[in-house]
């Protein structure tokens, strides 16, 4: 690494390990929200050369790349990157990186703790019990168990993968639906997702958000799945319908849902709040501290090898991994 400073902006949240995790040969600039952003000035702009967004809750998008002349490199927050443009960043010859395999371990517990809650109505119960009803008489059985399923898993990649390992210890049956065959995967696998909600009763998406995958678990991927089916989305809000997803709910269509994602979030519909046959979990697929702090890290880690003239550490398929 030379000895010339470089200008990095610091866009989102406020993380401890980003904000210290430089040396002194990095200037970081920090802009927490969109709206803080416009008060970049056009001298400053000129001068930056790496991007760390911190959180999906501020955007990546072409109008932001487009301000930093100079970028090199956008370091994202979070295994999904669908909030920044890496179609953009590759036809600039900007470098994005994310910051998988350090959750994937954390987001597969939340998805296999989802459906068993969701089955056998772990959160019913202790209202049930916390209501005091529990002396008067025993809570009824649940509609649903774990026992006579099989999971399609919508996606097999790296914590697809972890949730399926999870499920075949608990003795649960799993095919799974991609567009090609997963490498060293010896689950059926399904090319038509209509086709596997035919044959299945229990869907765990768990696929990349965007354009491709918007609204794909529809009205009629939920009718195929049938009365017994359940629907647990630790993926992206916007692969779900919603409005879809509330009217099977409703109906009977399908038995139960639980979700940690949703389309805007963090509003959630009241008439998803108001049901009985959904958890509803604010996106804490890899919110623990341990998770957490390795993510803020891979960040910080995957800017210092780039500068330092090294390949990133986990550079996105879009993008190439080269180094300066």
């Amino acid at each position: 690494m030379s000895s010339e400073k470089i200008d990095l902006v610091i866009h989102g949240p406020s993380k401890p390990i980003v904000n210290t995790g430089f040396p002194d040969q990095f200037v970081l600039h920090r802009f927490e929200t969109t709206h803080d952003l416009e008060r970049l000035t056009p001298d400053l702009a000129a001068k930056i050369r790496g991007l760390a967004i911190t959180y999906n809750t501020v955007r990546g998008d072409a109008k932001t790349l487009a301000r930093f002349p100079k970028l090199e490199i956008v370091a994202s927050f979070g295994v999904g990157y669908d909030h920044v443009d890496a179609a953009y960043a590759r036809d600039h010859k900007i470098m994005v990186t994310n910051t998988p395999d350090v959750l994937t371990e954390e987001v597969a517990d939340i998805a296999m703790g989802l459906l068993i809650s969701t089955l056998r109505e772990f959160i019913r119960a202790d209202k049930y019990l916390r209501g005091g009803h529990w002396q008067t008489a025993q809570y009824p059985l649940s509609a649903g168990s774990l026992r006579d399923r099989t999971v399609g898993m919508v996606g097999m990649g790296r914590i697809g993968q972890a949730i399926a390992r999870r499920l075949e210890a608990s003795r649960v049956p799993v095919v799974y639906h991609t567009r090609n065959p997963a490498a060293d995967v010896s689950y059926r696998h399904y090319p038509d997702l209509m086709e596997m909600a035919k044959a299945v009763d229990t869907l765990i998406v768990i696929v990349p958000g965007g354009a491709s995958t918007a609204k794909m678990i529809n009205a009629d991927v939920m009718k195929a799945l049938g009365p017994r089916g359940v629907i647990i989305n630790v993926a992206r809000g916007t692969v779900v319908d919603e409005q879809a997803l509330i009217a099977a709910l409703k109906s009977g269509t399908i038995l139960a849902a639980g979700l940690d994602v949703f389309e805007k979030e963090p509003n959630v519909p009241d008439e998803l709040k108001s049901l009985q046959n959904v958890v509803l979990l604010p996106h804490i697929g890899s919110a623990s501290v341990v998770t957490r702090n390795a993510m803020d890290q891979l960040v910080v880690d995957n800017l210092k090898a780039w500068f330092a003239g090294k390949p990133p550490l986990t550079p996105v398929p879009e993008t190439p991994a080269k180094a300066l």
